[in-house]
């Protein structure tokens, strides 16, 4: 797999974690692990990893490993879901459902686990289950398979795009507090925050 080239190849955004106030430092830096799985077992690890590769585009194992742990805090919240449709389970038991779904799907179709079947077969089960178009088997109608879908891809690059490595890849300055941004008008930055490779070269 394949990731695109960052703009901002020398910026760190954990370089300026000496501007953050030491709640938020602890928050941040938690995400580079290591990390407590109180839910997930090795296997729906595993397979989340997997998802996640897909749907974020992202193979480095440490960035895996967080949004794995993410997603297991997630299902462990008390908190509610704000709004569910009828017939649609809590996260919990969706997600983890869902992961068993595919896997008998995986089984029934190419007769491996869905770790074991390759990377565009994975693609092609995730899309049909976008759609809603896979097997409506133990209960797995359309909507079912839409909202399994659309939970996964909404934990899943909600955690991407709160670590800190991604951070610095789409140049984003970390936290406000305390610090704060002043230049908030459309394409002004503060000096603290990066330039695109090619902007920095013209001195821009």
């Amino acid at each position: 797999m394949i990731r695109n080239e960052s703009l901002y190849p020398d910026y760190d955004v954990l370089a300026l974690q000496d501007e953050w106030d030491a709640n938020t430092r602890e928050v941040v830096t938690k995400r580079l692990g290591p990390f407590e799985f109180k839910l997930l077992s090795p296997w729906q690890q595993d397979m989340v990893k997997t998802l996640a590769r897909q749907l974020a585009w992202e193979n480095r194992d440490e960035v895996l490993s967080w949004i794995v742990a993410h997603l297991d805090a997630e299902l462990r919240s008390p908190e509610g879901e704000a709004q569910r449709k009828p017939g649609i389970p809590p996260q919990k038991e969706l997600i983890t459902a869902g992961l068993e779904a595919l896997e008998r799907w995986a089984k029934e179709k190419y007769f491996k686990g869905f770790l074991s079947i390759k990377a565009e077969q994975q693609l092609e089960f995730l899309q049909l289950l976008e759609v809603g178009g896979m097997p409506q088997d133990h209960g797995w109608n359309t909507d079912k398979q839409k909202e399994l879908f659309k939970k996964l891809v909404g934990l899943v690059i909600s955690a991407h795009y709160s670590h800190p490595w991604v951070w610095s890849e789409i140049g984003y300055g970390g936290p406000a507090y305390p610090r704060g941004y002043v230049r908030v008008e459309l394409g002004l930055t503060d000096p603290w925050e990066p330039k695109p490779a090619k902007q920095a070269e013209r001195g821009s």
